[in-house]
């Protein structure tokens, strides 16, 4: 446990250059005289570490001093090559990156660990895009993620519709959606997301926008994901459900958390162990090809359209399985 704590510190040391002991007992979720103790642990083993005193002192390590990586575990060393999965990386244009970084770990670690990425690759792979969607990244990604890297404004052409719209934007980050690239950018005070594969030119200028450093790129993605969801589930549908009804619910709706409204909110079971919800949807046709996929385990109620529909379908099934098979 210490020696981890150990390496933990002089890693922090060698990536920020100077710390506090306050800021390295947050860090490693110690108490300050913790620190002072690993610091002179590392003195005895021969680490350079200086202290520097007054207001802005704090501890660095002296003369550009690095470790090599023989601290690793063998999951530690395995789970680093497991996050460099070749795909987004080579989508990007940093296939190369990827590659060299892999070497100079690949070199640091010792023989013992050296088959740590033969193992994640025969264990392991990531196959991003969708079944039915062309696995090719947009013709415009690379030079987006240049854009992000360098914290470059980039003017955008972009598809809309039957039209192509102009943008001047502030290139924040790229997110990968279920196969899909969205880029996440400002203009003046508010964010906004576009799909790369509907940018049709970028030109990358030499202005560069100062990043507001508060911005968190997950939360605002999962924010804007639950957002879009909402503004799309526009009507709502009553219905009856059995419990095998309820349980195949989950892989039909559209997000965990309306599945789990809909528990929350439905009734309680009857004699029959059936219950009533409201299902939020994006339409009536929608919800008629959703419920459609739960057959007998499911009665719409409301509405009467609805209730139509899926007897207008069951009679017609009825009668196609009341007589002997058709060849």
């Amino acid at each position: 446990m210490r020696a981890s704590r150990l390496i933990s510190l002089l890693l922090l040391l060698q990536s920020r250059g100077s710390m506090t002991a306050g800021e390295l007992a947050r860090e490693l979720e110690v108490s300050e005289r913790t620190v002072y103790r690993d610091v002179l642990a590392l003195s005895a083993a021969g680490v350079p570490v200086y202290a520097d005193r007054g207001r802005a002192g704090g501890y660095r390590l002296l003369g550009g001093y690095r470790t090599r990586l023989t601290g690793l575990t063998r999951d530690e060393a395995e789970a680093l090559f497991l996050a460099g999965l070749p795909g987004p990386a080579g989508d990007m244009g940093l296939a190369d990156a990827v590659a060299a970084a892999e070497l100079k770990v690949l070199a640091a670690l010792p023989p013992a660990l050296r088959d740590a990425p033969v193992r994640a690759g025969q264990r392991f792979h990531l196959d991003v895009p969708g079944w039915f969607r062309e696995a090719g990244p947009p013709p415009c990604l690379a030079e987006l993620a240049r854009a992000v890297w360098a914290d470059r404004v980039v003017e955008l052409r972009y598809r809309r519709g039957d039209r192509e719209v102009t943008r001047r934007v502030q290139p924040y980050g790229l997110v990968l959606k279920n196969g899909v690239w969205y880029l996440v950018g400002r203009i003046g005070d508010d964010a906004r997301t576009y799909r790369v594969d509907r940018v049709t030119g970028v030109e990358v200028g030499a202005e560069h926008f100062e990043r507001n450093e508060g911005f968190d790129l997950a939360g605002h993605w999962r924010e804007q994901a639950t957002a879009f969801l909402r503004t799309m589930l526009r009507a709502e549908v009553t219905v009856r459900l059995s419990a095998a009804g309820l349980r195949q619910l989950r892989h039909l709706v559209d997000a965990p958390y309306v599945y789990d409204e809909v528990v929350a909110a439905a009734s309680e079971p009857d004699e029959q162990g059936w219950v009533v919800a409201q299902l939020p949807v994006e339409s009536v046709d929608v919800a008629y090809a959703q419920l459609l996929a739960l057959g007998p385990e499911v009665e719409a109620l409301d509405p009467p359209e609805l209730r139509a529909r899926m007897a207008d379908a069951a009679r017609r099934a009825a009668a196609r399985y009341g007589g002997p098979a058709v060849p």
